[in-house]
């Protein structure tokens, strides 16, 4: 038995006069004595049935009962004759000649799905996540999420990247720090990985000089915000044989220009639902010097920071808040934050060149650089080292003992090219794109501090 011949909002004036199966949940059910109207919900949209209990039992005994009988949510699958009719708001409805009752749901629901009187709060959507899926807001968060993927891939695939897949165990931290999760791998301490960051620094001494990944990130922070997961997902890129950051960033500001504007032309639905306001951004992106951050942000914080900002400070979230506000009145919703300190960047991160041309680990600025999106971070990435010795050196910075990271070193002692990347929030994209109050909505099964189920 087909369960299903098209979508429940897929009917068009060519279907009128035929006979049709459709599958789904039962979005409402409402019967009046010898008459009942059953509308049916599926990705596509909805169905509505009229069920006339005279007529169905002479051709269809029992079925009336039986779909009336139906709980909210229901899965249930219902051939039927298409008929156009001038009282359906869709302009036609469907009169059922057979159905099959799949999945009767049980009563009463764990949350409130359709009811815009009843707020249900974000844990308990979480709780119950496949139901919450199967809501208007939730379902246009995820479709968009898949349209961000695949604008992603079909950017990088038509500039001459190749996707990867790297581990996620790896024998030594791929940042350095604290931040990582353990893992007992056959006795060996190893760790679930930060990023991908060692392995894409390492095929491009392989010939495959542009990489991509979609990458998950594990960083054992203890933070317990609206912005931060403890596992994520990210675009990760690396390509060799660049001059300088700048090569990376032009990269970055394309494939962010593609997927903001795939987006807005093949999203119109789902942005309605969500009530987003995607605008395609003007190339290039603003490149914002580090010191000159600093000097705006001073310039307009007034009482917003507990002290002005110096350098090798970071800028923290209401002075990201406060740059973002001086960017957008320049029309700026994206923004390259260049030229940072390199005291606190990872051991990989290429030193700025001084005027002489030397290159080493006592620089005071580095090629790494930052992107934001109407004042939050949604990029970290860099011109990385690719002298052998260079990077040693950046090792023992960060404290970090280079026997740890040989089989990472020894990739930069055979001709290892110039090379960058960076690595590219997915939830980020998706909470600051669509404008979402907390990050765990871009992810289906959030890991925080408190939540590993469902």
């Amino acid at each position: 038995m087909t369960l299903r011949t098209l979508g429940c909002g897929e009917v068009t004036p060519e279907h009128y006069g035929t006979e049709q199966t459709f599958a789904g949940w039962v979005h409402n059910l409402r019967a009046k004595g010898n008459i009942a109207f059953l509308d049916l919900r599926d990705r596509t949209g909805t169905v509505q049935f009229v069920l006339l209990k005279k007529k169905l039992a002479d051709s269809a005994p029992g079925l009336f009962e039986s779909l009336t009988d139906l709980s909210d949510e229901s899965a249930v699958s219902i051939t039927g004759l298409v008929q156009a009719s001038e009282k359906a708001k869709a302009g036609f409805e469907v009169l059922p000649t057979a159905g099959t009752v799949l999945n009767k749901a049980q009563t009463p629901l764990p949350m409130a799905l359709w009811d815009e009187d009843i707020h249900t709060g974000l844990d308990t959507r979480l709780d119950h996540r496949f139901l919450d899926v199967r809501t208007p807001r939730a379902a246009a968060i995820f479709r968009i999420r898949s349209e961000v993927l695949r604008a992603g891939r079909d950017y990088f695939h038509a500039h001459g990247f190749s996707e990867i897949t790297t581990s996620n165990i790896i024998a030594a931290s791929s940042e350095g720090g604290t931040d990582t999760y353990k893992v007992d791998w056959f006795g060996k301490e190893c760790f679930l990985s930060q990023s991908p960051q060692l392995y894409k620094q390492m095929m491009m001494a392989s010939g495959m000089d542009r990489v991509f990944e979609i990458a998950r990130y594990f960083r054992a922070e203890k933070h317990n915000t609206v912005r931060h997961l403890n596992e994520s997902t990210a675009f990760d890129l690396e390509l060799a044989w660049v001059e300088s950051e700048e090569d990376v960033m032009q990269v970055i500001e394309g494939l962010l220009h593609a997927i903001w504007k795939h987006v807005a032309e093949t999203c119109t639905a789902e942005l309605e639902a969500l009530g987003a306001d995607v605008p395609v951004p003007a190339l290039p992106f603003r490149r914002v010097r580090y010191e000159e951050a600093l000097q705006i942000v001073n310039d307009r914080a007034g009482d917003r920071l507990d002290k002005a900002l110096a350098f090798g400070d970071d800028i923290g979230t209401e002075a990201e808040k406060i740059l973002g506000e001086a960017m957008q009145e320049e029309g700026h919703d994206f923004y390259f934050i260049t030229k940072w300190p390199l005291a606190p960047k990872p051991f990989y991160v290429m030193p700025e060149p001084t005027d002489d041309g030397t290159v080493d680990q006592d620089a005071r600025l580095c090629r790494g650089f930052d992107l934001d999106y109407r004042g939050v971070e949604l990029i970290s990435g860099a011109q990385r080292i690719h002298d052998p010795e260079l990077l040693e050196a950046g090792i023992v910075r960060w404290g970090l003992d280079p026997k740890d990271f040989e089989d990472y070193l020894e990739a930069f002692r055979y001709g290892m090219p110039p090379h960058g990347g960076c690595g590219i929030g997915i939830e980020r994209i998706l909470m600051q794109m669509l404008g979402l109050g907390n990050i765990r909505e871009a992810i289906l099964f959030p890991r925080d501090l408190d939540r590993v189920t469902p």
